[in-house]
């Protein structure tokens, strides 16, 4: 019986890890290119009273054995990479990738980082930038007096500069991609890290080598479905509250035992 309340007690601990991820998931259904988290489960540990295959005498062996399981853990999560929806905002520096790849940022501290929240803005000094000032790899400067912004599907930024008949080449974005993108770091802000799991960086040029490409004025939603999230959101519920009744359980047993003359 102490048993049973110390296997129960590592259920309502993974469930409640399942909720807090789920609440995140949740909370961030509008935060542009965010990816959601799916919480993974193993036993914790099996208890072999008598293993599958013992001898039972000299001539047989146990068929099945005797097992306990002690209980749960959370192994990990698993942030899920498939592809959000795409909301068209008509501003010329949102910028939105239909496919894989990344877009890379410079932090303060010179370090790269990755996001799919193509928002960009203009620095005073012409640089696309994301909402903390962090700016868009490649480069790219764009005048004061350009006009009708164009990034292309290839990552070709160009625009119109009084004067000049053609169109002006400002700058290229880049795509970066991983061996697997599950394993980046998430570090806030909507920002990815590069780890060990992950493997290094491939850079390259959307449309190319399985890069997606760019549309410009368009931002990629979150890919948390609200529907499937509140269903998890139940069924973590339930399974704590079942979990929970297991202890109660446990404890008349022991209640029980106490009272025994």
């Amino acid at each position: 019986m102490i048993r049973a309340l110390a296997t129960a007690a590592s259920g309502m601990e993974a469930q409640q890890t399942q909720l807090e991820v789920t609440a995140n998931n949740i909370a961030n259904v509008s935060t542009p290119g965010f990816k959601k988290n799916r919480v993974e489960f193993q036993d914790l540990l099996v208890q072999t009273v008598r293993a599958p295959g013992a001898a039972t005498s000299t001539s047989t062996v146990s068929p099945t054995g005797l097992q306990v399981g002690l209980g749960v853990r959370v192994a990990g999560t698993n942030r899920m990479h498939s592809e959000g929806d795409l909301k068209q905002t008509g501003n010329p520096l949102d910028v939105a990738i239909e496919g894989s790849g990344f877009l890379p940022v410079t932090l303060p501290t010179g370090e790269l980082a990755y996001t799919r929240n193509g928002s960009f803005k203009l620095s005073h000094e012409g640089k696309m930038v994301n909402s903390d000032g962090y700016q868009l790899g490649g480069n790219i400067t764009v005048p004061a007096e350009a006009q009708n912004i164009t990034i292309g599907a290839d990552g070709t930024v160009s625009a119109t500069i009084p004067g000049n008949a053609q169109a002006a080449q400002l700058g290229q974005i880049e795509l970066v991609s991983f061996s697997n993108p599950a394993g980046l770091l998430a570090v806030g802000h909507n920002l990815l890290r590069e780890t060990t799991a992950s493997g290094s960086p491939i850079t390259g040029k959307p449309g190319e080598n399985g890069f997606g490409t760019l549309a410009q004025g368009t931002l990629e939603l979150s890919n948390v479905k609200a529907v499937e999230e509140m269903m998890d959101l139940i069924s973590g519920q339930r399974a704590y509250e079942i979990t929970s009744r297991v202890v109660k359980a446990a404890d008349e047993m022991l209640a029980q035992t106490a009272q025994l003359r």
